[in-house]
């Protein structure tokens, strides 16, 4: 079955993208929640036209998303964990706190657009992935301390 992404779907696609999922997926969960819509020749003409007209839009989306990647290119953070005696953390640095630390630096990002590959549960230097865009995404190193 193939749908038309209304919005981002994570590991699936981004908005206005043509995908092929499984039936059942496609209509008992994103054509419901209103995140996808079954891709019918009509629907793939109108999906066109609606490109055409923001593809200057776009574009400025894309050229912000580099701007912002640029900032962020010699960016490293310094979160600070409370740690047992042996340097493991209690709990794990999430995505939020990555984005909380750049917020104080004047650097906004979304939380739900950074990833960190493997959870962190320990001190040392690790790299979470800020993906602005489908096309731009940037590398953020960051360094747990013990507080």
């Amino acid at each position: 079955m193939q749908v038309i992404l209304k919005e981002d779907v994570q590991n699936l696609g981004y908005k206005d993208d043509i995908v092929t999922v499984k039936d059942g997926y496609g209509r008992n969960y994103l054509i419901p929640q209103g995140k996808a819509i079954i891709a019918s020749e009509s629907a793939k003409k109108v999906l066109t036209e609606n490109l055409k007209q923001r593809a200057h839009k776009l574009e400025k989306i894309k050229k912000d998303a580099e701007e912002l990647a640029a900032k962020l290119e010699g960016v490293s953070l310094t979160i600070g964990a409370k740690t047992s005696s042996t340097g493991t953390i209690f709990g794990s640095v999430t995505n939020i706190q990555i984005a909380e630390a750049l917020d104080k630096l004047g650097y906004a990002v979304d939380r739900k657009l950074i990833v960190i590959k493997e959870p962190v549960k320990e001190t040392g230097s690790f790299k979470a992935v800020a993906k602005l865009h489908k096309e731009v995404s940037v590398e953020i190193p960051f360094e747990v301390v013990s507080e």
